[in-house]
């Protein structure tokens, strides 16, 4: 077996596993899914990510269950069964394991760290403070090709490494034009996944399909239309955290609608033109 044939069984593992962890997954489907025994894709899974198939899917989990806790009023009970534990008790001590306290004090810390970030921000810019500016928006279908970065957001470095490396494929392989529309999505939240563990997708919006199976680690994924909250930060990559921290801090008072559980995306429709200081991002929060 060639290293490309086995590298594109460990991509559609990874793609089965991100579309179907919260459902009941054995050893049969993971072993359907990439036509590779159980033991030996568990060894290579697990060299790749320092952690096994079944670790990987605890913990996304989790961390899914820690997100609708943060920014849902949905019941603990409802979030124990929707990411795929059996019951609440199984889920309440894996949570606890996990974060060290309960998925209630959870809850109950994100709602206090909401209220003191929203005071801080309003001091902040003092008692006037403008509305957040946004758009309801719709994204249609379409195809991306993509390299997931796997670490810290603010690790600018690493992240130019990913753009570089992913602008080089792109363009060797022909799918890079004019119209080429540069895309990130933001898989995981940094308050909740450690920083090794967050995965950042960038990629290309295809125009075209490609003809071929995209080589090494390159994937291509399907983006289904969605609505979107969609707002416009101008600055470099600190400054944008910034802003997120802000939308979330007034996400009640000002925006109101539901956040939906799909990753948000960002587009950079400048990000080859201008200094980093007047770089244009156009983020999309998935909603309702």
């Amino acid at each position: 077996m060639n290293n490309q044939t086995q590298i594109l069984r460990y991509k559609k593992l990874l793609d089965y596993l991100d579309r179907n962890f919260k459902e009941d997954i054995n050893i049969e489907k993971i072993e359907a899914a990439c036509h590779y025994s159980y033991r030996n894709i568990n060894r290579i899974f697990e060299a790749l990510h320092h952690e096994t198939i079944g670790q990987y899917i605890k913990r996304l989990r989790l961390e899914k269950a820690a997100q609708y806790l943060k920014y849902s009023a949905v019941g603990i009970a409802d979030i124990a069964y929707e990411v795929g534990f059996k019951d609440r008790s199984a889920f309440s001590k894996a949570f606890r394991k996990k974060y060290g306290c309960a998925p209630s004090a959870f809850r109950s810390s994100s709602e206090s760290s909401l209220e003191v970030a929203q005071q801080s921000l309003i001091t902040e810019a003092s008692t006037d403070r403008e509305r957040l500016q946004f758009e309801p928006e719709y994204l249609p279908d379409f195809d991306y090709l993509f390299l997931e970065f796997r670490g810290d957001y603010t690790d600018t470095s690493a992240l130019e490494k990913a753009s570089e490396q992913l602008y080089k494929n792109a363009k060797d392989k022909g799918v890079l034009t004019d119209r080429s529309i540069f895309m990130t999505e933001i898989m995981d939240d940094s308050e909740i996944s450690d920083s090794i563990h967050l995965r950042y997708n960038m990629g290309f919006i295809l125009d075209r399909p490609l003809p071929t199976e995209p080589e090494g680690l390159f994937r291509i994924k399907k983006h289904k239309q969605q609505k979107y909250a969609k707002f416009v930060h101008e600055g470099n990559h600190q400054s944008c955290i910034r802003f997120y921290n802000k939308i979330y801090a007034f996400w009640m008072l000002d925006i109101g609608l539901e956040l939906k559980d799909s990753p948000t995306i960002e587009f950079y429709p400048n990000y080859d033109k201008t200094p980093d200081d007047d770089m244009l991002t156009e983020i999309y929060i998935p909603v309702f």
